[in-house]
């Protein structure tokens, strides 16, 4: 079963010191974690311990218990084959690297420790965040990501009620300490990706098949804009020049293309939502030395998974499921 993707829609807001509750717009949220706002109940202001923050809308349909095996789920990652069958998080480490981590019995402690980790599978939109996440703050700019979308058992147990998001600051989440003996899946309010939509945290069991495409699609969205941006850019210079005036010593060197580059990215941030546009601005930068179609084509496709999901949900379509 598909929601209805928005990633403009509106939040539920919870205060904590008030209890008053409310929806608001991601504009509103935006100004109140710049101090612009207050609670209406009570008028703390976001640098309370206790202060409101957003919260599970209670007509979500994951709330149902028995709808949470029959909607579909979302996750985006590097890995081309997730979830991997036989997981070894040790496989990549070199022998420096082993004796750096303290020799062969600690990293038998650490790969114990990944392999204990539980999957995370949200709403689509909640996916999508993740992947601009990773891109801004893990260096995945020029990494091929892959959508899945994961549909569950349907005889998964579902822990009951939903959890205060349970990750560490690394985003993991141990399985045994949220899924209890008897327990497949766990819903918890997610806080960074996609705020206040409920993900899950789960074991590989839990899940039935998944569907996967690239990201984003090799097809254009919009053709018009990709060509004005190619002529503009293949039209100046891409040789570096170094930066002028008092703060040029504080200036990294760029060239005309890589600026245009970054103003045709610009152009496309004000029709995104604004908890996403950070993010898309630095996976949309266009890099030194950048072939500019390859570039346009690339940033017309990660604002398509935004501005036009139904066309990547007719990708998926396409796919064959892959049992787990």
């Amino acid at each position: 079963m598909e929601r209805r993707i928005d990633f403009t829609r509106e939040r539920q807001m919870l205060c904590g010191r008030c209890d008053h509750r409310w929806r608001v717009e991601l504009d509103w949220i935006d100004r109140w974690e710049q101090g612009q706002e207050t609670c209406p109940g009570c008028g703390v202001t976001c640098e309370q311990e206790d202060a409101p923050r957003v919260t599970v809308d209670p007509d979500d349909p994951a709330l149902n218990d028995d709808r949470v095996s029959i909607l579909f789920w979302y996750h985006t990652s590097t890995q081309p084959d997730w979830p991997t069958r036989d997981f070894d998080p040790a496989a990549v480490l070199t022998p420096e690297t082993r004796m750096m981590m303290g020799g062969e019995q600690r990293v038998s402690a650490w790969t114990a420790y990944q392999r204990a980790k539980a999957l995370h599978v949200g709403t689509f939109e909640s996916a999508v965040h993740n992947m601009l996440r990773r891109i801004r703050d893990q260096g995945d700019q020029h990494s091929q990501f892959y959508l899945y979308r994961v549909r569950l058992k349907p005889s998964v147990v579902v822990r009951e009620r939903w959890l205060v998001d349970p990750s560490n600051f690394a985003g993991d989440v141990v399985l045994d300490e949220v899924c209890p003996p008897g327990v497949d899946v766990a819903r918890y309010l997610n806080y960074h990706e996609d705020p206040g939509g409920l993900s899950l945290a789960l074991g590989r069991g839990a899940i039935a098949t998944v569907q996967r495409i690239a990201v984003p699609l090799p097809d254009v969205w919009d053709g018009g804009w990709v060509r004005d941006a190619v002529t503009a850019l293949k039209g100046v210079s891409g040789a570096v020049v170094p930066a002028t005036g008092k703060l040029a010593r504080f200036k990294r060197p760029s060239s005309p293309r890589a600026v245009l580059g970054r103003e045709f990215g610009a152009s496309l941030v004000d029709r995104l939502p604004v908890n996403l546009r950070d993010q898309f601005v630095l996976a949309a930068e266009f890099a030194e030395g950048e072939e500019p179609e390859q570039w346009a084509r690339r940033t017309s496709g990660l604002f398509g998974l935004m501005d036009d999901p139904n066309r990547v949900l007719a990708a998926l379509d396409r796919q064959d499921p892959r049992e787990v």
